[in-house]
């Protein structure tokens, strides 16, 4: 992990948690993503060799820094989605910061249109963290965009179970799929799309 990424990741961090314990309604606090599952998807990124990744969700930018510091290894690209425009903004200062501009792409986009627009098993690693009662009308596209080998990973399964139960039950259900919940954060529910990796 590149050291300057990592400090910038701390000061953003440190920086959220200032400004979302002076606001009482979620949806005016940043959110960020966890140093523990940073470092957990992180590492997933690293594992299946993620060259193609997808964020939807983009808040301040954290999870964006852990996941283009992990293409950049293997000179993949992250697509960052999210409908906030001003998020993005803020979040595009942080890449650049952190020395990432290259590797990462912003869309102001409702993360379930991004979807449906792309092509099937295109994408290597797809990190949810946006509204997570609008995933069941994302449904299939989720999953057809997976390639083989490829992992969904979706925020806050242990936080807000109720709400992460529907893309669950829709995971559990579907032949060819492990999945899991890993206690890091506020839990992430991970689903890898079984199958021999293009190219291997």
């Amino acid at each position: 992990m590149d050291p300057r990424v990592l400090r910038v990741i701390e000061d953003l961090t440190e920086a959220a948690a200032r400004h979302d314990a002076t606001r009482q309604d979620r949806l005016e606090r940043w959110r960020v993503l966890e140093p523990d599952a940073g470092r957990f998807v992180w590492f997933l990124a690293q594992a299946v060799a993620a060259r193609r990744v997808v964020e939807i969700g983009t808040s301040r930018g954290v999870s964006t820094l852990w996941l283009a510091d992990a293409v950049r290894a293997v000179g993949g690209r992250l697509l960052s989605v999210d409908t906030d425009a001003d998020a993005q903004e803020h979040a595009a200062r942080t890449v650049a910061e952190a020395g990432l501009t290259e590797q990462v792409s912003f869309r102001t986009q409702d993360g379930g249109a991004a979807l449906a627009a792309m092509a099937d098993g295109e994408v290597d690693l797809l990190f949810l963290d946006a509204e997570r009662t609008e995933y069941l009308s994302w449904w299939p596209h989720p999953l057809r965009v997976l390639r083989r080998g490829g992992v969904l990973v979706a925020d806050n399964a242990l936080s807000h179970p109720d709400e992460i139960a529907p893309l669950r039950d829709l995971l559990d259900v579907e032949e060819g799929l492990a999945v899991t919940t890993v206690p890091v954060g506020k839990g992430e529910l991970v689903a890898v799309r079984l199958g021999e990796i293009p190219g291997s």
